[in-house]
């Protein structure tokens, strides 16, 4: 089965930096690409960037220039630097797998920009 770990939220002043973590442990599968969306209180789930197998990317316009988002091939491991962060950010940030057997989903880890 597979699991996907989340690690390095907190809280941060604006303008700070924070970079965020996801590894995918467990299951047989063949990764077509990892991502990272996020949900502030009373919104929708939104992308926040993705990144294929392959290597290229896709951001979200409120982020693009911020944030930036990588990967390990050895590990099926993803992150994400977030920098210039704004109160708007704070969300609880989730990782997801996309594979040729499902799509899994992280627990979520709560990013919080604030004075």
């Amino acid at each position: 089965q597979v699991r996907l770990v989340e690690s390095g939220g907190g809280l941060v002043q604006p303008g700070g930096s924070l970079r965020l973590s996801c590894a995918a442990s467990g299951g047989s599968f063949a990764m077509y690409g990892m991502a990272w969306y996020r949900q502030a209180p009373g919104k929708q789930r939104e992308l926040v960037a993705l990144i294929r197998a392959n290597g290229l990317t896709n951001y979200a316009d409120s982020v693009k220039g911020r944030f930036a988002i990588s990967k390990n091939k050895y590990n099926n491991a993803v992150y994400l630097q977030m920098n210039s962060l704004l109160p708007e950010d704070t969300a609880v940030y989730y990782c997801k797998l996309t594979s040729n057997v499902s799509d899994y989903w992280g627990q979520g880890t709560q990013v919080t920009v604030s004075s």
